[in-house]
């Protein structure tokens, strides 16, 4: 198993670079064990103008047998046999991407300690692979590689040269060749897309593997047009996996579309505690507010977005007057323990008809929300931007276009009430802005007038003659023609 990096250079940009990069000196022959045999590391050429890195995996066939257990733990697939006949010793797979992370860990995170410069400089870079299984053949072969700037020469093997009308082989020999990629972007594709286009692993695929492929697919998996077909042959069409990861790569590409990071999005929930909150009795308060204005208004069909852990869907589901409820949320860490707590995978059939959850930026028009009754943003809207809130507004009340929709936010005047809240402080580390009473009127009022709604405003809370009621509620009304008194 055979694989060569080379790089050109010059007498200001020597090639012998590589050597800094790789943390393998030109001058000598290392050899490193791994779990199925000894990678060699060697440089055929190594001068200012060229060099090139060789790395040969040579595979102990008893231990791949020892070590294996069938399909996908050591053999190829194929046949009955394959754990004593197979390609593993000499064609590019899974093990030669795990010894690519063993040996050059370093160059694939992009550290070089002595020369820390040189790993964010793109260089010219070649790399070579005799013999590449490729189950899909070469036109899939240049799927993969050339949407990351590679330009792809793909030639297939043939079954026998000698008998050409046996046709090819499922190998292909393939060289890459790129100008604008850094040797970690390099070695990153290569991990993920030989066992890809090999389409089998010689180890089991545990749900570790999840983080791996996001880790060496940071910067490039999300965008790729061929993301489904990486993530779920690199996860051995393991389906549970498959779409852990998708839904992780979704929310590294909302992230990126909204200029925010992952951290940012996914904030519904402490990172440091999952754990149940306990209900304060202003949020049991506004529930049952919440609750009381739905079933006021006769919906049965209700959207909860933003429904981070889910206490209004819980609350909902007890209920039996609401018979369809969809908990929307940008957070997948919101969403697992959203499950959890709603007991989701032991739910009763009919009890599970009437939930589902799923992910979701209410900054973007989505077709699955529209047609239900009721609409809830229960503390959401000032979780966003304000510069946002004008495409939050286009997709609830310009799209989705519920019959209601129910908005609560804290009222900032009622913020003196906190004797534990510093003067000029919100209520939460996360909120973007807090409004006074005139202020979310006003937003309410300009919304229902650009979207054919009427709007009434509701009290949540013990209602302070001074400062008004810690929660304020709007009720929205498509259809209607004025604004009603609030309650």
């Amino acid at each position: 198993m055979f694989l060569t990096i080379s790089t050109t250079g010059s007498a200001e940009r020597p090639a012998t670079d590589l050597g800094f990069l790789l943390h393998k000196h030109p001058e000598k022959a290392q050899a490193f064990s791994t779990s199925y045999g000894t990678a060699h590391v060697l440089y055929p050429e190594a001068d200012a103008r060229r060099c090139t890195a060789a790395l040969l995996l040579e595979v102990d066939a008893v231990a791949l047998v020892r070590r294996g257990k069938g399909k996908g733990r050591g053999g190829a697939p194929d046949a009955a046999l394959a754990q004593y006949v197979n390609d593993r010793p000499y064609a590019a797979s899974s093990l030669l991407a795990v010894a690519l992370s063993g040996v050059f860990s370093s160059a694939m995170r992009g550290v070089c300690a002595a020369r820390p410069e040189l790993p964010e400089q793109p260089r010219p870079l070649r790399v070579e692979v005799p013999a590449l299984p490729a189950r899909g053949g070469p036109e899939l072969v240049r799927r993969l590689f050339e949407p990351l700037g590679w330009t792809v020469t793909a030639e297939p093997v043939a079954l026998d040269a000698e008998f050409p009308e046996w046709g090819d082989s499922r190998y292909v020999r393939l060289v890459l060749e790129a100008d604008t990629l850094t040797l970690a972007e390099a070695l990153r594709h290569l991990y993920v897309l030989l066992p890809v286009l090999d389409d089998a692993k010689h180890y089991w695929v545990a749900p570790d593997e999840v983080d791996k492929l996001l880790r060496a697919g940071e910067g490039w998996l999300p965008a790729h047009p061929e993301q489904k077909l990486i993530t779920s042959r690199y996860l051995s069409r393991r389906w549970s996996l498959t779409r852990q990861a998708m839904e992780r790569l979704e929310l590294v590409r909302l992230a990126e579309a909204d200029d925010s990071d992952v951290e940012e999005i996914d904030n519904a929930v402490a990172a440091e505690t999952e754990s149940e909150e306990k209900p304060t009795p202003l949020a049991v308060q506004r529930r049952e507010a919440v609750l009381t204005a739905l079933r006021a208004r006769g919906a049965t069909r209700v959207l909860d977005l933003g429904c981070g852990q889910g206490q209004l869907v819980q609350a909902l589901l007890k209920d039996p007057s609401f018979t369809e409820i969809v908990g929307v949320d940008v957070s997948m860490r919101a969403l697992t323990i959203a499950s959890r707590r709603l007991k989701l995978d032991r739910m009763g059939e009919r009890q599970a008809a009437r939930v589902q959850l799923f992910q979701g930026s209410l900054a973007y028009t989505d077709k699955r929300l529209k047609g239900y009754d009721a609409a809830v943003l229960s503390e959401v809207i000032e979780h966003l931007d304000l510069p946002r809130l004008p495409a939050l507004e286009y997709a609830v009340f310009g799209a989705a276009r519920p019959r209601t929709v129910l908005v609560t936010t804290p009222n900032v005047e009622y913020n003196v009430r906190w004797e534990t809240l510093p003067a000029g402080h919100v209520r939460h580390g996360d909120h973007r802005f807090e409004w006074t009473r005139e202020e979310f009127r006003a937003w309410a009022a300009e919304v229902a007038e650009r979207h054919g709604y009427g709007v009434e405003f509701v009290p949540v809370g013990p209602d302070d003659p001074e400062v008004g009621p810690p929660t304020q509620m709007a009720v929205f009304t498509a259809g209607t023609v004025k604004e009603a008194k609030a309650a």
